[in-house]
């Protein structure tokens, strides 16, 4: 079905019909009402807004790209804190933010920009994305020159995770993260502990989601000596450590002190209430979304940490 089968029909140019959908102040109402009445009857609902958006040059759609998934971005608090932060300032914008699958949907894609959230360097989806030429945002990962760059203090606010615990007597830690973390973040542990003269089992998990903590938890507290903290890469691992720490009859934080990254909401309501770092996730977001919207220029917006004390660190 085209434009023309609708002319032919009505008994009009094909550019009456195609002013009935684009350009409707050129004809008259009942005019207009007709072409699309016969449209409708001939199973026609319009032009490809697709098409149209590329014939324009203008989109007015950006593409996220995502790490794990969606299904694994909308397992994780803290991912789904920034997304919905993405989405508020891009539908604020009258902007379509469109979730891109890898590599072949990155290529097809009909945006005018990409915000890559959380991906490693070598990831296929950057390369696609690169190869694009339109501009990108990075949220967390990988830095890409050239291209606009947000993200949190995640080697100082790691660093203030140890201090913390060292200040209150620590010094046997393990440490639980994911291959997902942010090389600063790991950074920033390792420097804070080499700074003490202390080394740091470190477990690497699955994936960051409380039950790869209660699995990291359970080795990490069987090991001798035990360590008198659990230091978690995120607050989901650290949510299973505390179970782990439950699991195994010890009393948090009197027995064992446990620390997270991130301050999802579930940090305040666990029980003891977890201690952690608090990263602006939702702002996070929202600086990425206006970016994608205004026109990304290749800046840096680094936002600030802060360490969140609650019940389930103590003295060693």
């Amino acid at each position: 079905m085209t434009l023309r089968t609708i002319a032919e029909a009505v008994g009009v140019s094909r550019t009456t019909v195609s002013n009935a959908y684009n350009r409707p102040d050129q004809l008259a109402p009942a005019l207009r009402d007709r072409i699309l009445g016969t449209a409708h009857e001939l199973g026609y609902w319009g032009p490809d807004p697709a098409a149209r958006r590329l014939r324009s040059g203008r989109r007015d759609a950006v593409g996220l790209l995502v790490s794990e998934g969606l299904s694994g971005t909308l397992t994780d608090p803290a991912s789904v804190m920034v997304l919905q932060g993405i989405a508020r300032a891009t539908e604020d914008a009258g902007v379509a933010l469109l979730l891109v699958p890898e590599r072949d949907g990155v290529r097809d894609a009909v945006v005018d920009a990409f915000c890559l959230c959380s991906l490693a360097a070598e990831h296929p989806s950057v390369a696609a994305a690169r190869e694009r030429g339109v501009p990108l945002v990075v949220v967390d990962a990988p830095r890409i020159e050239g291209h606009a760059f947000v993200g949190s203090e995640d080697r100082r606010g790691a660093r203030l995770a140890v201090e913390h615990l060292l200040a209150l007597g620590h010094r046997r830690f393990a440490l639980l993260t994911t291959s997902a973390v942010h090389q600063d973040r790991l950074a920033g542990y390792r420097e804070a502990l080499e700074a003490a003269g202390l080394e740091c089992a470190r477990y690497e998990l699955a994936a960051n989601l409380p039950g790869r903590g209660l699995e990291g938890g359970r080795l990490a507290l069987a090991a001798e000596p035990r360590p008198t903290a659990l230091i978690a890469a995120a607050d989901q691992l650290a949510l299973g450590a505390l179970e782990a720490a439950s699991e195994a009859g010890l009393r948090v934080p009197d027995e064992v002190s446990v620390i997270g990254f991130d301050d999802i909401p579930g940090a305040a309501w666990s029980r003891p209430a977890l201690t952690t770092v608090r990263q602006p996730l939702l702002e996070k977001g929202e600086v990425a979304g206006r970016l994608l919207s205004d026109g990304p220029d290749g800046r840096e917006v680094i936002l600030p940490v802060q360490l969140v004390v609650r019940g389930s660190t103590a003295r060693a």
